[in-house]
This record gives C-alpha cells, sequence and structure tokens, in this order.
C-alpha cells in the first residue's frame, strides 16, 4: 500500500545522489569575472559569486564562526591574486531553477528550520538563531541574532512582565520579507531562550557575510552587494560559459554530506541535492521553465525504473519528505535498500543512518535495548506520519533490511507514542532469536 514516509523519503534522494554522483563527488562554488584580474590586484568590474547548492557552509562547522566558514572562498580569491574589486559583488543564485520552496510545502513550514528555503548559495543552513532575554518591567525584550547580522529586522512589540508569569513569545516572519514581527510577554526572572529563524533571499544573506569576510583580509569591494536568483538575473549578465572563472571551492565529498542529511535528518541539505542532480542532467532541450527539482524527480523515476522497483510504487514531488504528498509502499523501500547494500557506494549509504542509542535522530530511542547500537535506520515524522526503515542484526545473527510505516495512526494511550510503537518492532527484530528461512538459530 502507499503511504506517505516522511523523511523516509531522504533515502530515496541520497540513493540517487550516490548512484547517480557517486560518494566521492563534491560541489563547486565559483568566483566569476568578466575580465582577469591586473598584475597589481585589481578586478575591474563586478566580482560574480555563483554557487550550485553546496550546503555545508556554515557557522556550526566552523566553531560558531561564519566569516571563518568563508575563509576557503577568500583564500581562493586572493590566491588568484584579486586585492580590490572596483565593482559590485553579485550573489548569483541562479543556478537552481524553480520556487524556493518545496513542492506540497505547507506554508506555514518557512517559518521553521525545517522550511528553510532553497537556495543555490546557501549559507548557515539559511536559518540565524535569535535570543529573547528579559529586559527591565513593562519593556520589551532584548533581541540579539547569531551570526550576528542585520540582514534580518524585528518589529519588537513584546513585554517584560513580573517574575513567575508565563512566558509566551511568538515570532513571525511574513513571506518574501526579513522583517520579524516578535510578541508577547516574558517574564523578567526568565533564563531567556533561542529560537531559530528562516530569511529570505539567502543569497543576499550569504553576499553581505561574503563581504564581511573578504575586508577581515584586507580585500576591498568598492560596489555594492546584488542578488538574483533564475526569476531576477538580468539577461544582461553573461552565463558562466562567457564568464572568467577566478577561482572555486568545493564542498566536502557526497558520502560526508550524505551523513550530514541522513543522521539528523537535515530537509534543506535533500531538497539541495535533488535540484543539484536535476540540474546536472539538464539538457539542452529542457524547457528552460522546467524547474530544478522536476528534473530531480523525474531523474529518481528514471533510477528506481533501473533498479526493479515498480511503476506507482514511489510517487514524489520533493526530495526531503517534508511534502504531505510523497507516497511510497514499504516493499518499495526495503527493495531500495536491498539495492544499495550491495552497490558501489553501500558502505557511505549505510554509514550515513542514525544509529539507535548512539547519534541522529535516534540517538534518544531503544537505548539498553538489543537494538542499541545495532539498528541503522532512517526515521520519518510528520504530524500524521512516521516512519522507521533499514537494517538491523537479529539475535541469530541474520541480517534483515525492514521498513516499518503508520499513517493516520493515532495510539489511545497517551503513554506510549507512536515512535515507541516502531521502536518495539525494531527491538523485537534485534532480539529475535529464531531465523527468517526457518533454519535453526546459530549457536
Amino acid at each position: 500500500m502507499l503511504f506517505s514516509p516522511a523523511s523516509n523519503s531522504k533515502l530515496y534522494t541520497v540513493a540517487l545522489g550516490l548512484d547517480r554522483l557517486g560518494p566521492d563527488y563534491r560541489i563547486r562554488t565559483s568566483l566569476y569575472s568578466q575580465t582577469p584580474p591586473s598584475r597589481r590586484g585589481t578586478l575591474r568590474g563586478d566580482l560574480i559569486l555563483y554557487g550550485r547548492g553546496d550546503p555545508t557552509l556554515n557557522a556550526r562547522l566552523n566553531g560558531g564562526d561564519i566569516l571563518k566558514a568563508l575563509e576557503p572562498l577568500v583564500f581562493a580569491l586572493t590566491n588568484a591574486g584579486v586585492r580590490r574589486v572596483s565593482g559590485d559583488l553579485v550573489a548569483d543564485a541562479s543556478f537552481i531553477r524553480g520556487p524556493e520552496f518545496g513542492s506540497g510545502w505547507s506554508w506555514d513550514d518557512a517559518q521553521y528550520y525545517y522550511g528553510a528555503e532553497i537556495s543555490a548559495l546557501t549559507i548557515n543552513d539559511n536559518i540565524l538563531q535569535v535570543t529573547a532575554k528579559p529586559g527591565r518591567l513593562g519593556e520589551p525584550c532584548q533581541l540579539t541574532l547569531s551570526p550576528p547580522t542585520d540582514y534580518l529586522r524585528f518589529e519588537n512589540r513584546t513585554r517584560t512582565v513580573a517574575a513567575g508569569e508565563r512566558r509566551a513569545l511568538s515570532f513571525y516572519r511574513p513571506l518574501g520579507d526579513n522583517l520579524v514581527y516578535v510578541t508577547g510577554s516574558i517574564p523578567v526572572d526568565d533564563p531567556g531562550l533561542t529560537e531559530d529563524l528562516t530569511v529570505h533571499d539567502p543569497a543576499g544573506l550569504f553576499g553581505r557575510w561574503f563581504r564581511q569576510a573578504l575586508a577581515r583580509h584586507g580585500v576591498k569591494v568598492s560596489g555594492k552587494i546584488r542578488s538574483y536568483n533564475w526569476l531576477t538575473r538580468p539577461a544582461s549578465l553573461p552565463e558562466t560559459a562567457h564568464l572568467h572563472e577566478i577561482a572555486f571551492v568545493e564542498s566536502p565529498p557526497l558520502r560526508d554530506i550524505a551523513r550530514e542529511i541522513q543522521k539528523p535528518s537535515q530537509n534543506l541539505y535533500t531538497d539541495l541535492l535533488l535540484a543539484h542532480l536535476g540540474e546536472h542532467f539538464r539538457t539542452a532541450d529542457t524547457p528552460s521553465r522546467t524547474s530544478s527539482e522536476d528534473l530531480g524527480i523525474r531523474e529518481l523515476n528514471r533510477f528506481l525504473g533501473q533498479i526493479g522497483i515498480p511503476r506507482g510504487e514511489v510517487l514524489f514531488e520533493e526530495g526531503s519528505g517534508l511534502s504531505r504528498n510523497n507516497l511510497t509502499t514499504p516493499n518499495a523501500t526495503v527493495a531500495l535498500l536491498q539495492y544499495m547494500h550491495s552497490h558501489p557506494a553501500g558502505a557511505a549509504y549505510l554509514e550515513a543512518l542514525p544509529i539507535a542509542g548512539v547519534d541522529g535522530t535516534l540517538r534518544r530511542r531503544m537505548t539498553d535495548t538489543p537494538a542499541a547500537g545495532n539498528v541503522r535506520a532512517k526515521t520519518g515524522t510528520l504530524r500524521w506520519a512516521n516512519s522507521l526503515s533499514g537494517h538491523v542484526t537479529t539475535a541469530a545473527g541474520e541480517r534483515l533490511i525492514f521498513s516499518l510505516m503508520l499513517n493516520r495512526y493515532y495510539n489511545t494511550n497517551p503513554a506510549v507514542s507512536t515512535r515507541a510503537d516502531l521502536d518495539a518492532i525494531a527491538v523485537w527484530l534485534a532480539g529475535f532469536a529464531g531465523r527468517s528461512d526457518g533454519a535453526a538459530p546459530r549457536q
């Protein structure tokens, strides 16, 4: 039967990426210009920052310093001899075509980290962290952003209330805007809270931070910052084939990106990978209006047909599973896992999965059971969808592949969660002493 797999969808996108691109594939971010720099290090004209969907430039992987994350790109430019840019800094995110949100996403997903905008120039997971702390009694709360920037602005309509009262803060950013409305109250004795906020037009934020990183290392940009996407890129700006590539940096290998996707269940990284795959297979006769996402799904369907999954058993419209319209069968998921188990990139695929009781989305699940350190599986959670699919070694030493999916399921026992029901099955499989083929168990 067809089920909503939620983030089990990532099993399919990552498999496609490893199969089509290979575990050592890296995503390039380029610096272009219309002319080479002069002997004195001056770049006459604009410096064009061109992204292709590398998701890994963030403060989290660089000790909290977002400018440090951009240093390889800065050093690539200075190693090419550039010391000054006389024109503008152009942040060009036009490589990925289509809306900045995945098909089938709910409109309010954009408010939360898991619904961050899809952009070929992605920076810091396209989110900022806001910390709210109480001010003086009767005054608005204090708001600070990390990493620091004025790219996101606040309309602070909060009030600091008496000690002991209940905290009630709300953050709302209208679609297509970088103004956040903060409302509610916070007690004067409250320790504060930290929330993730998504940003609109991440390419513009990328350009702003890159200019700061350049300045930190003595490279001056005389002009302003401009950002473009596939719709707003001016026809007067030459295509990359007609530009001079001054320098570039590459992402970590895809095997590492696969781990960053699967372990924490990272939606943005998954949809960026699907979009990148789509553009990788775009041909000259493909209509320009066809989105990168649609091309990625087309390639996914081709891949599934090649590995023998029947047509109609996987009906996806985006890559991460945030869409409530993605559908698949547990049979198809098992077939996919079986295929990838013997795939040349099978080790990278398996190592990217969360381990029960150890890491990722399973780090607090199935602890102190036979499944801990044993089950490697991808979780999937939406409001009415729960999935768990992966690998387990039984007590008899038999290796099994399983796929568990629950849709529209309501447990009448408030003491037992839906995911606890799934975990119980995985734990039972891990402790199973019999054999699926009926043979005697190992001694």
